[in-house]
């Protein structure tokens, strides 16, 4: 049974320990997971983003921060940024692989069985989505290889297109 799962559908409405978001690196909201994740979780997700740029500034691409979940049905929101697609290289893939792995690090590390992913970077990032597939599935593969503590790992994908890449690239038919 493998760890991974896909699903087609909203990520806000899905039950997890941690749902990912696929943040701007101001933290500050934006259009599209992130919007929506804003949104629907409420001003207490904002109130700790605002909180960890004082401290820090805001995110870089491939880094992660995490905050509670506010209204969604999870216990925290990780934010994390993926790279905006400039044709393979400017290691947009090694950059989106962090934010897998930064993210999936930060669930561990706070305890989390159960984390959702969007497909990073694939909306106005522009990232292609085949491409975008295979270096999620992968790092998500290789990290839970060397992690016994989550559980489960499911892609939320809002679109076919998405839902079809992430599907081959876990070997699912049908």
């Amino acid at each position: 049974m493998s760890k991974i799962k896909v699903i087609k559908g909203d990520i806000t409405t899905t039950a997890a320990d941690a749902i990912v978001n696929a943040a701007n690196s101001s933290l500050l909201g934006g259009g599209g997971v992130d919007g929506a994740i804003h949104r629907t979780g409420g001003s207490a997700i904002l109130d700790e983003c605002r909180k960890i740029v004082a401290r820090q500034g805001g995110c870089k691409p491939g880094e992660a921060v995490i905050t509670t979940a506010g209204n969604l049905p999870a216990k925290f929101v990780i934010h994390t940024v993926g790279p905006v697609w400039n044709g393979g290289n400017r290691n947009e893939a090694g950059t989106l692989a962090n934010c897998y792995v930064n993210s999936l690090s930060i669930a561990a590390e706070n305890g989390c069985q159960k984390i959702a992913f969007p497909n990073i970077s694939t909306g106005v990032y522009g990232y292609p989505k085949n491409e975008a597939a295979k270096v999620s599935v992968a790092a998500i593969r290789d990290f839970l290889r060397h992690d016994s503590t989550i559980l489960e790992v499911i892609v939320v994908c809002f679109d076919d297109e998405n839902f079809n890449a992430v599907q081959d690239e876990l070997g699912i038919t049908g």
